[in-house]
């Protein structure tokens, strides 16, 4: 049996932003709900190659599947297997490049709509990539956001202007110290080792999502920014609180375990959300098996349908 490919270009061409929310939320409630599982990242590596593997069970949306890549010299290759739980037969793989932008944007979305001001008008992004670019893309979809701001180790203009034509917002540079105090959203979408700012310039009310790192050494956020959050989310924390230097190298004093949710807990209503307007809340993500295999699930009824 030759199973469909599902390319990249393919996915992007069937899946909007809006609707990967929709089945990324769903995948969390059920997580939420103990009705989905996740196997946690494993990774090995040798002679500066690196294998990584993560997966999930999804009964409810009738999948389960794994996601394999590659990082060689900072450059990742991704591939996804995915299966039917119904009757465990293998459905298709899957390019996974443009999945993984849709799910890592949407789920920072999700958690903004239930942890960000509703009336939030100002984004901050730090990283020009495309991760930041989703980023753009999607939240001003869902906010009414009237300037970006964006932090770039280049200093070129032209990369405000690809960014503002990709989210139809107006888009300039700024420091990275303008960008955290001036900003409603923040999404920090770099591969910086060390903290992007410092967490006393974040104004009250602000919502942060960080996704930049999945690794134990390297931080997007300082000690400062976790002790002012009322609350930290994420989609794991098994997986998180392992890999995230965010937390691993925080001071525990700034970051009590009481105060770390899942998004999971927090759809399904057995976590709370933003209570107040002046709270500061974040949400760290290190991207989780959940996330690909549902984004594939839809993907291939799309595309390929239900047979």
């Amino acid at each position: 049996m030759t199973l469909p490919h599902i390319t990249d270009e393919m996915v992007e061409a069937a899946i909007s932003a809006a609707e990967a929310r929709e089945v990324l939320a769903d995948a969390f409630l059920r997580f939420g709900r103990e009705e989905a599982a996740m196997q946690a990242r494993i990774r090995s590596e040798a002679g500066g190659v690196k294998l990584s593997t993560l997966g999930a069970v999804i009964p409810g949306q009738e999948v389960v599947g794994a996601k394999v890549y590659t990082t060689i010299k900072g450059q990742f290759s991704f591939v996804i297997l995915l299966f039917s739980s119904v009757d465990g037969r293998a459905l298709a793989t899957f390019d996974a490049g443009a999945i993984t932008r849709l799910r890592t944007a949407g789920c920072s979305v999700i958690a903004a709509q239930r942890l960000a001001c509703p009336q939030s008008s100002t984004l901050a992004v730090f990283g020009s990539g495309p991760l930041g670019r989703a980023h753009a893309i999607q939240m001003a979809e869902a906010f009414p956001l009237r300037q970006v701001l964006l932090v770039s180790r280049s200093s070129d203009p032209a990369l405000a202007a690809e960014l503002e034509a990709a989210c139809g917002i107006p888009t300039g540079l700024a420091t990275a110290e303008q960008a955290a105090a001036e900003a409603d959203i923040v999404v920090t979408a770099s591969r910086s080792p060390t903290a992007l700012f410092s967490g006393d310039l974040l104004r009250p009310g602000s919502f942060v999502a960080a996704v930049g790192s999945s690794l134990p050494n390297t931080r997007e956020l300082d000690d400062r920014a976790m002790a002012r959050a009322s609350l930290v989310a994420v989609e794991w924390r098994e997986q998180s609180l392992r890999e995230a230097g965010d937390f691993v190298l925080t001071d525990p004093k700034a970051l009590p375990a009481e105060k770390i949710v899942e998004l999971g807990e927090i759809l399904a209503g057995k976590a709370r959300g933003r209570t107040g307007d002046d709270e500061i809340t974040i949400y760290k993500s290190v991207g989780v098996g959940l996330q690909d295999i549902a984004l594939a699930g839809l993907a291939y009824r799309s595309i390929v349908g239900d047979s």
